[in-house]
């Protein structure tokens, strides 16, 4: 009799290990909702579709513009391959306001260039709110730029919400009902059912696709109102492997040297417009290349990753226009540096070039943990 109920003392402990252990497996959340911007490149048809049919993702909410000068150039494509795929579209700004006049001059840009993106009116432009200008704003401040900000975007026949981290709610903003992001899962579920959404993690990965993604469970239908999905077979699909080009204009040739775009260009995994874009360079940057290929309507350089693969970007149209300038003079390139900008950080910089953001935080003299500004230069290596 002893023996029997040490026994079942030892299973139910057992047990109650388990569910301690695997909370994520118990109470999971569901993944109805994926962010996309350029962080994750040009996403196709496919890459929403395997979404949609094996994790169950419903809505996505694309990162439109930030500021009053940046518009997210994946924006147009990855709404417009999502609305294939049959998904509810939103969309969001990164804020970097701080007067009530900040937030209308960001609204109206934001309205602009969702509407450029194909956005559909009706739908939500939520603001993301989480930046430093507003860590360093009074509560009532953020209160009111915030409201400014909807306003201005619900003038404009968009719905609009609050999207920020948990430990703002109520101390660095008023957020009656938001979308919130709240990490790890498992002390953060339940928290936020009166809220519209609440993004628990940040680190999901999708087959098919390019980097981490955020996502988030739904409460309500906030996201998903005013729109009837009507998948559809992609109109332009993203081929696997590159079209066949016109054999007489294809050439390559070895050639060491320096590009530095005019223009921001995609970093692809091939010679082509086909192949997978997995990032990008913008003006100011430069890459060393050691290959240059002709392909059909492009001039494309090969250069090797800090991560031991193969990319490729275009240097311009064969005969015609160029991407940026070349230099030959590769030596005096022998270290790589990079200029942060609006919306970095030290995980979206080191993936850019491969390395650990352990390894680029410690080759500047910081930890992950510290700030990093606009303007500032980088060490890579």
């Amino acid at each position: 009799m002893k023996f029997k109920t040490k026994l079942i003392t030892l299973v139910v402990a057992f047990l109650a290990a388990i569910s301690f252990a695997l909370p994520s497996q118990v109470n999971a959340a569901n993944t109805d909702m994926v962010d996309t911007s350029n962080n994750n490149g040009l996403m196709t048809y496919d890459n929403y579709y395997d979404m949609l049919v094996h994790y169950g993702v419903k809505a996505v909410v694309q990162k439109v513009s930030e500021g009053t000068t940046y518009v997210d150039p994946t924006a147009k494509y990855n709404l417009a391959s999502a609305k294939q795929a049959g998904l509810y579209l939103n969309g969001y700004h990164f804020a970097r306001y701080t007067t009530v006049e900040g937030a209308r001059a960001e609204a109206r840009f934001a309205v602009a260039a969702a509407q450029s993106a194909g956005l559909p009116i009706g739908a939500v432009l939520a603001t993301d709110v989480e930046a430093s200008e507003q860590a360093n704003n009074s509560y009532a401040a953020n209160t009111a730029n915030n409201k400014a900000f909807m306003e201005v975007v619900q003038a404009a026949g968009y719905r609009s919400t609050i999207y920020t981290m948990g430990s703002w709610v109520g101390t660095k903003m008023l957020v009656d009902k938001g979308w919130i992001a709240d990490y790890p899962y498992n002390t953060s579920r339940d928290r936020y059912t009166s809220h519209h959404a609440w993004q628990f993690r940040s680190d999901q990965q999708f087959a098919g696709s390019y980097g981490n993604f955020d996502v988030s469970q739904l409460y309500d239908d906030f996201f998903t109102a005013n729109q009837t999905p009507s998948p559809s077979a992609p109109v332009t699909p993203v081929p696997s492997q590159p079209a066949k080009s016109n054999a007489a204009s294809d050439t390559d040739y070895a050639q060491t040297g320096v590009f530095k775009p005019s223009v921001t260009v995609n970093i692809r995994t091939g010679a082509g417009t086909g192949y997978t874009a997995v990032g990008s360079y913008a003006p100011g940057e430069s890459l060393i290349y050691d290959h240059v290929y002709i392909r059909g309507s492009y001039v494309w350089a090969r250069y090797l990753s800090y991560s031991g693969r193969y990319h490729y970007v275009a240097l311009g149209v064969n005969g015609g226009e160029s991407y940026g300038s070349r230099s030959s003079n590769a030596q005096t390139y022998a270290h790589t540096y990079y200029t942060v900008r609006y919306g970095d950080s030290f995980w979206s910089i080191a993936r850019k070039y491969g390395i650990s953001m352990y390894t680029l935080a410690a080759n500047n003299g910081k930890s992950i943990y510290s700030l990093i500004y606009p303007g500032e230069s980088l060490y890579i290596r």
